[in-house]
């Protein structure tokens, strides 16, 4: 794989701000597996222009929580809350959102797959761009390819180069590195801190270390009902130097706050 050549062309900050969630109840239909609210008058804040990364167990909520966020219903049950920007307007029109899934439409090319919010527009196809985030991600001479032909780490690939196309200041990103291999796993995560520089970013990921090599915050959701608790704030511009012994020590607070979460 040819990796960041031709360079991709960068998202422009477009004025980022924060992301405040008030009164926001979340409960699941009887019979999801839990019983009592997911989110009970859940009051959060995520910085302007800030990378925030969501640790949790399984199960906690934290997909719930970008649900939430994005003005999706959850998946069983009901949602109520209000999520504005810091000057108290909805994110309607101005959020991207990338699933676990990947969500690739089977019946068009991975080129089109990228190419899908613009065409849903009605707007100009910027197909140079798209090319370039294909390049970046490691799937140049895939474009004109199926989804039905791709590996899980391809398809996932896909999904980020679509994601990154959306020219959005609000980005949520559940697991978005989930089924790729530890290498191009590394590549991806300096992809998306790079290009996604100066945007508000709410990403969820089960992996302490990722968490702290691009997130700028990282918060740990836990409790029942669920709560985030105060944010870890590692040192250095991301994406940072894994063996970094200031993240090492980071590492170990963020285990012993998962195994306290998890008692």
């Amino acid at each position: 794989m040819a990796w960041g050549t031709p360079e991709p062309v960068v998202l422009p900050p477009t004025g980022a701000h924060s992301i405040h969630i008030r009164g926001a109840h979340v409960s699941f239909d009887a019979g999801a597996g839990r019983t009592g609210p997911l989110f009970d008058n859940l009051e959060a804040e995520f910085s302007a222009g800030v990378f925030t990364c969501i640790l949790g167990s399984s199960g906690v909520g934290k997909s719930s929580l970008l649900r939430l966020i994005a003005g999706l219903p959850p998946r069983r049950g009901t949602a109520s809350g209000v999520v504005t920007d810091g000057d108290g307007r909805p994110l309607t029109g101005r959020i991207v959102y990338m699933d676990q899934r990947d969500l690739l439409l089977p019946w068009m090319t991975v080129l089109d797959n990228v190419l899908l919010g613009a065409r849903l527009r009605g707007e100009p196809r910027q197909r140079g761009r798209a090319l370039g985030l294909l390049q970046a991600v490691g799937l140049s001479g895939w474009e004109d390819a199926r989804p039905e032909v791709l590996s899980g780490g391809m398809r996932q690939r896909a999904a980020l180069a679509r994601t990154l196309m959306e020219d959005r200041p609000f980005v949520l990103m559940d697991e978005p590195f989930q089924a790729v291999d530890a290498i191009t796993r590394l590549l991806l995560q300096d992809l998306s801190a790079r290009l996604l520089a100066g945007r508000t970013v709410v990403l969820v990921t089960h992996d302490p270390i990722e968490a702290l090599r691009i997130g700028h915050h990282v918060q740990v959701l836990a409790g029942s009902p669920a709560r985030l608790d105060a944010p870890v704030a590692p040192p250095g511009v991301p994406p940072r130097d894994p063996a970094d012994p200031a993240l090492v020590g980071l590492y170990r607070v963020l285990i012993a706050r998962l195994q306290q979460a998890a008692k």
